[in-house]
């Protein structure tokens, strides 16, 4: 008798514990959308003034990303390293963050608390050759200069926040594992049989559109199709098919298809 009354306990506390983490959850987000509608129209302004691919696509996604944007924004901790701070720019690095989880339901990238902002390229352990941006354990570190460039110019396929924040996912989901995404994890098996070959064939002299320093190392071929896949779709498309509705499938996003339906509109 005694053992089944310890179990009806136990039982009632985790049942209670569950509904009442799942109010909290509610209120939560329920002051987060409150807190947001304050601010919408000033990330608006900000994000759709310097992200091209936002102004692409629909309203509804629009409102998500800003949503997203804003959150990542209150969850993190801005560090400026030799460079005064703007308003803009943890709203625009929180924004690119937004934009590449958008189709995914895990989106905050919970194990980086603290993120590095540096005013130019910089030096990195015994690295030779000069960093604009790295993840480690400590945080997210990004070139204010790069960072800036990558997401205003046309004219490459550069994009360092994009870059940092691949690589942010892929740590959060498959060596931390504290904001795991099932479909992410389970898709980027699926990925891996399509990018692998591609990336060996890279090793051994082949030339894409993803250049060479996507050849270093696996880590930085998925990084650089980020890049890729967000600023130069079209491109990608066309020279490695497979590659980028692999990806697409990945990240539940189709950035080919809005650009065509833009220019439809």
């Amino acid at each position: 008798m005694e053992i089944v009354f310890i179990c009806l306990l136990v039982f009632c506390t985790i049942f209670t514990f569950d509904v009442l983490h799942v109010r909290l959850q509610k209120y939560l987000l329920y002051r987060h959308r409150k807190g947001f509608e304050q601010h919408e129209t000033y990330f608006r302004s900000i994000i759709s003034s310097n992200i091209r691919y936002f102004n692409k696509v629909d309203l509804d996604i629009q409102h998500k990303w800003l949503f997203r944007a804003y959150l990542f924004y209150r969850s993190k901790k801005f560090h400026y390293v030799g460079v005064e701070k703007t308003d803009e720019m943890p709203i625009l690095i929180s924004a690119t963050a937004a934009q590449l989880t958008l189709g995914l339901e895990n989106f905050s990238l919970n194990y980086f608390r603290d993120i590095y902002v540096l005013q130019h390229d910089y030096h990195y352990g015994y690295y030779s050759l000069p960093f604009m941006g790295h993840v480690d354990a400590s945080g997210i570190y990004l070139s204010w200069d790069n960072f800036l460039q990558g997401i205003r110019s046309a004219q490459d396929s550069s994009n360092v926040g994009l870059h940092e924040m691949a690589h942010a996912l892929a740590y959060v989901n498959f060596i931390t594992k504290t904001d795991e995404d099932k479909h992410f994890k389970k898709e980027f098996h699926q990925y891996s049989k399509v990018a692998r070959p591609v990336y060996q064939d890279m090793q051994r002299g082949r030339k894409t559109i993803l250049g060479d320093y996507a050849a270093t190392n696996y880590h930085e071929f998925w990084a650089v199709s980020v890049e890729v896949f967000f600023e130069n779709p079209v491109k990608l498309r066309h020279e490695l098919p497979e590659l980028y509705y692999a990806m697409a499938d990945l990240l539940r996003q189709d950035p080919y298809q809005i650009l065509v339906n833009s220019l439809a509109a």
